[in-house]
């Protein structure tokens, strides 16, 4: 079996993820993991299927008529991802301001902790009148990485953040 990795950007329309169901259904193919959303009137998602080799072209030459740009793509062998890896669970809550995203994610990267999974929302905050950002993150890292470090690396980048991180077991 091969892995197959699709992402799916493209103005949002009722039928779109049914047409690449269909698809990889009618290929034989089975749909394992994914994370799809709308935001502003456009669709994106990334689906992780797998499919028998022989049935990897034609699923691809399939996907590639669908309305919507649906690109396929054959991931590497093996994870970089060692076995030692810790997941950690990061909440950032401040009020909004441009750099928000750029600066948590540096201060992530440059303590050893790399981004698996990141929703991020801006909404109106109706006690002060303002507008509040809200990250939540998983991060993973080498086990040597210092997760009370990163604590204080996030929490030094402004006064009104709150940083809240948790080990996932």
């Amino acid at each position: 079996m091969a892995t197959l990795v699709l992402t799916v950007v493209g103005a949002d329309r009722a039928g779109l993820v049914a047409a690449v169901a269909d698809e990889v259904d009618a290929h034989g193919g089975n749909w394992e993991n994914s994370q799809l959303a709308e935001l502003a009137g456009a669709f994106a998602g990334i689906i992780e299927v797998s499919v028998a080799e022989a049935r990897v072209a034609p699923l691809r030459a399939a996907l590639a008529h669908i309305r919507g740009l649906v690109t396929v793509t054959l991931p590497t062998t093996g994870s970089s991802r060692d076995s030692a890896d810790r997941r950690f669970a990061v909440s950032v809550l401040g009020n909004d301001r441009p750099g928000i995203v750029r600066e948590v994610s540096t201060t992530l990267s440059l303590r050893g902790f790399g981004i698996e999974r990141m929703t991020t929302e801006v909404r109106d905050a109706p006690m002060s009148g303002g507008r509040v950002f809200e990250a939540t993150i998983v991060a993973i890292s080498a086990a040597s990485a210092d997760p009370d470090d990163l604590a204080a690396g996030l929490e030094q980048l402004a006064n009104e953040l709150q940083v809240d991180i948790a080990a996932i077991d």
